[in-house]
């Protein structure tokens, strides 16, 4: 698990500088997109379903049968007829209701087709910064391995303020990677792969005192451990990352000159 060290100097980089990201209006984390379709959906049902129950109480209120009135008196609906509307044309408010239907879906559905085509294709970086990491999930876990070859098990370490492009495969059976909080999903498949990406903005990570972290789970039944396939994502602060990353390289380069060595010695027939 990854655990801060203090502050580090940031070393020079080909990744997106985080000012860009806060000043550009595109940039949006799937949670923020999909909080906002949700709230905007649930408003809007809100206030068509209270008209409507309201006014089919209205019509039950102002037609119910008190045996004091004949059916002439009512401007009740009568079937196979089209209804007509007080001081209006006939079916006027028959028309106007559909007219009003008609432009609230439509409405509706190019405003949540234009974001979720943004989720689907995530925010135009033209692959400047863009950070990609290979996602293998095994029975009973997840690997996540780095540009330089670096390799994490269980925990994805991740700056802030930053696209996460993933590349989601399996090596065994059908897994599912997922994390509710950054409401991201994707299957995981034995010689396939599935692309997905997130970004967490820096405002998050100084909310949660300057390390951020999101649990990641498996949602597809995998095996007897399924319950027990969960992970984590931490972000941190981009400078910090980048010194961190930066001694992955190192670590990775180690290890491959150990395991060389310990080749060799086997092949000598040196013990190790």
């Amino acid at each position: 698990m990854y655990h801060r060290q203090g502050s580090y100097k940031s070393r020079q980089t080909n990744m997106i500088d985080p000012v860009i990201l806060q000043q550009g209006g595109d940039w949006r984390a799937q949670a923020e997109v999909f909080d906002e379709i949700f709230f905007v959906f649930l408003a809007l049902g809100t206030l068509v379903g209270t008209i409507v129950v309201a006014y089919t109480l209205w019509n039950v209120y102002k037609y119910r049968d008190d045996g004091n009135r004949s059916d002439e008196e009512f401007d009740a609906p009568v079937v196979g007829e089209l209804p007509t509307g007080q001081g209006g044309p006939k079916a006027k408010k028959l028309f106007l209701s559909f007219g009003l239907s008609a432009i609230v879906v439509i409405s509706l559905v190019v405003y949540a087709y234009g974001l979720l085509l943004y989720v689907e294709q995530g925010p135009d970086t033209d692959g400047e910064g863009d950070i990609e990491i290979m996602v293998e999930g095994y029975q009973y876990g997840w690997d996540y391995e780095y540009p330089n070859g670096h390799t994490e098990t269980g925990e994805l370490i991740v700056p802030a303020d930053q696209r996460i492009d993933l590349n989601i495969t399996s090596r065994d059976v059908w897994h599912n990677f997922g994390s509710s909080d950054l409401r991201i999903k994707s299957d995981a498949i034995p010689g396939d792969y599935n692309e997905n990406w997130f970004l967490v903005s820096s405002e998050d990570v100084e909310a949660q005192g300057g390390e951020a972290t999101y649990r990641v789970e498996c949602f597809e039944l995998c095996g007897a451990g399924h319950s027990a396939m969960k992970g984590q994502v931490t972000v941190i602060p981009q400078d910090e990352w980048e010194e961190w990353y930066a001694n992955t390289g190192n670590s990775s380069e180690s290890a491959s000159i150990q395991a060389s060595g310990l080749e060799a010695a086997a092949q000598s027939g040196v013990s190790a």
